[in-house]
C-alpha cells in the first residue's frame, strides 16, 4: 500500500492500537508519560509517535480540530493496521454539576456536524467500542481509588479526579454554539460537547475497528466560563491541566490491556 497522503506513514509502520488528541503539543505530553518513544511523522497537523507504556506498543497521532480531519486521521491510520483509536482530549461541560478539572468517558456521541452524515443516516448512533469503553471506565476506578487512598495518606497535591460516564455531542462549529443549542444539549442530559468523539465512533464502527473517549473538561458552557485562547499549555486552568495528565494516565492504562 502506498504512503498515506496526510499522516505520511506507511502500511506496517504503526502499532495496533493509537492514543488520538487533538492537539499535536498533546501528543508530546502523552509521549512523556511513556517509557520510550520515535517521532514517524509530522504533517500540517498530524504528528505521530510510536511509544511504548509498561510494555505495550502503541501509537500517538494528532487529528487536529474537527471532525473532518480527525476523519483524515481514522481513514489512514486503519489502511495501515491500526484497529483501536482512544481519543485523549478536552471538552466544555453542558451540566451545571460539572467541574473543571473533571473528566468524561463518553457513552455516545450526538452527531451535530456533517463529516459522518456523509457516511452513514444521522439515525445510526455513534457510540464507542465497549470492551474499550469498559477499558477506560475501569481504569478510571483505579485511578480514583488510588487518588483517595493517597489523599487520605497526605500524598495528594493539587485537585480531584471525578470520572463522569454518559453520552456527550460532537460539534463542527465551536463559535455558533448557541444559548438555545446549549439550552437543548443540557436537558438532553448530554455532559458535554467536543469536536471529534462522533466521527471517531462512527468510522471505527463501520470498519470494524474499536474506538472509545476520555475527555477534560476545560469550561463549562452553562456556567459561562469558557477555555482561554492561547497555546495549548497557556489555554487550560490549572485543575484542567493537572486533570489532563491523569486523563493521560487512564488512556495508557487503559491501553495496556487492549
Amino acid at each position: 500500500m502506498a504512503t498515506q497522503p496526510h499522516l505520511l506513514v506507511d502500511d506496517g509502520e504503526l502499532t495496533d492500537i493509537a492514543l488520538i488528541p487533538g492537539d499535536p503539543g498533546r501528543v508530546d505530553r502523552i509521549a512523556d508519560h511513556c517509557d520510550e518513544s520515535e517521532t514517524i511523522a509530522r504533517n500540517r497537523e498530524y504528528k505521530v509517535v510510536n511509544a511504548t507504556y509498561e510494555d505495550r506498543d502503541l501509537t500517538i497521532c494528532s487529528t487536529g480540530i474537527g471532525c473532518p480531519s480527525a476523519a483524515i486521521a481514522i481513514e489512514e491510520m486503519a489502511n495501515v493496521g491500526v484497529e483501536t483509536f482512544v481519543r485523549v482530549g478536552t471538552t466544555g461541560a453542558l451540566q451545571s454539576a460539572l467541574e473543571i478539572g473533571d473528566m468524561i468517558v463518553a457513552t455516545g456521541a450526538a452527531k451535530n456536524e456533517g463529516t459522518s452524515k456523509r457516511y452513514e443516516a444521522v439515525e445510526y448512533p455513534a457510540v464507542p467500542d465497549y470492551e474499550v469503553l469498559s477499558a477506560l471506565v475501569d481504569s478510571a476506578e483505579e485511578h480514583a481509588a488510588q487518588w483517595a487512598a493517597n489523599s487520605a495518606n497526605g500524598e495528594t497535591v493539587g485537585g480531584d479526579e471525578d470520572v463522569h460516564v454518559g453520552p456527550i455531542a460532537s460539534d463542527d462549529a465551536y463559535y455558533a454554539e448557541t444559548d438555545a443549542a446549549v439550552d437543548d444539549w443540557e436537558a438532553a442530559g448530554l455532559l458535554a460537547v467536543e469536536m471529534e468523539a462522533a466521527a471517531v465512533f462512527t468510522l471505527a464502527r463501520r470498519r470494524g475497528l474499536r474506538a472509545g473517549a476520555i475527555c477534560t473538561v476545560d469550561g463549562n458552557l452553562v456556567e459561562g466560563t469558557q477555555k482561554g485562547t492561547d497555546t495549548e499549555d497557556d489555554e487550560l486552568p490549572d485543575k484542567a491541566k493537572n486533570n489532563v495528565g491523569r486523563a493521560i494516565d487512564i488512556a495508557l492504562e487503559a491501553a495496556t490491556g487492549l
